[in-house]
């Protein structure tokens, strides 16, 4: 049975009166102005002349979405603990792996992947998403509005001592809402990685004035402070020297 025979109740049927773009099931037309995605990262196919360097495959339980990855390592790799993770994962978190768009090349199944948007609680297409097969429903990636999560049990080799090396995490995000505890000596971030602030691997409370995107603030309000004094000072002997 194929993923575009799928009979999902919010599927519409195809060049039907007020359809909405890009539904739950993407189907393989390419001649509506909705259809413009197709022929974007990531869901643009690679031509066979381009530089494209396999690295890794993946693919879904069922086979039918398969892909390619031209990155040896990540950008970064990280575990999610938040509650939208766990219940779309139906699992206590979520391993992500964040890629440039660019970075994968579908070569199976480009036509038979379905969306969710979870905020909106919505079958369309609309940025961020979460994506996956429309056949057997595994979590293929999320599809951020410039990058993608990419999950790495997946990715053929995953287990190997290559696969754990390159797909290794960095940090936890959304530590305070997890349901089991992971002590690895991993940073443990109360929200977003590296944008707020860490929490005790130990007592789990949140470590006050650790956030790295608010200290590398302060730190650079500090520099440009002093540089300010130094030309106070500059100019300040400017003056004196007009002065004798």
């Amino acid at each position: 049975m194929s993923p575009n025979n799928n009979n999902n109740k919010d599927t519409k049927q195809e060049g039907g009166g007020g359809e909405e773009p890009h539904q739950y099931q993407s189907g393989n037309r390419t001649d509506r102005p909705e259809d413009e995605w197709k022929f974007r990262a990531p869901y643009k196919i690679h031509d066979k002349g381009e530089d494209f360097q396999v690295k890794w495959r993946g693919k879904c339980h069922c086979g039918a979405v398969q892909y390619e990855l031209s990155r040896e390592k990540p950008l970064a790799s990280k575990y999610c603990h938040c509650t939208t993770c766990q219940r779309m994962h139906g699992a206590p978190f979520q391993w992500a792996a964040i890629f440039h768009k660019s970075d994968i090349n579908f070569t199976n199944g480009h036509h038979d992947l379905g969306w969710y948007d979870p905020t909106a609680k919505s079958t369309t297409h609309h940025l961020p998403c979460k994506v996956q097969c429309a056949y057997c429903r595994t979590p293929i990636m999320d599809e951020g509005r410039n990058m993608i999560l990419l999950f790495p049990t997946l990715i053929e080799g995953i287990n190997s001592p290559e696969g754990k090396k390159a797909f290794e995490v960095q940090s936890h995000m959304f530590y305070p809402q997890r349901v089991v505890d992971i002590k690895d000596g991993k940073p443990k971030f109360k929200g977003l990685a590296d944008e707020t602030n860490l929490v005790d691997e130990e007592t789990g409370e949140e470590v006050v004035g650790s956030n790295p995107k608010e200290k590398e603030k302060r730190k650079r309000e500090e520099e440009e402070g002093k540089d300010g004094e130094g030309d106070g000072e500059k100019g300040e002997k400017r003056e004196k020297k007009k002065d004798e």
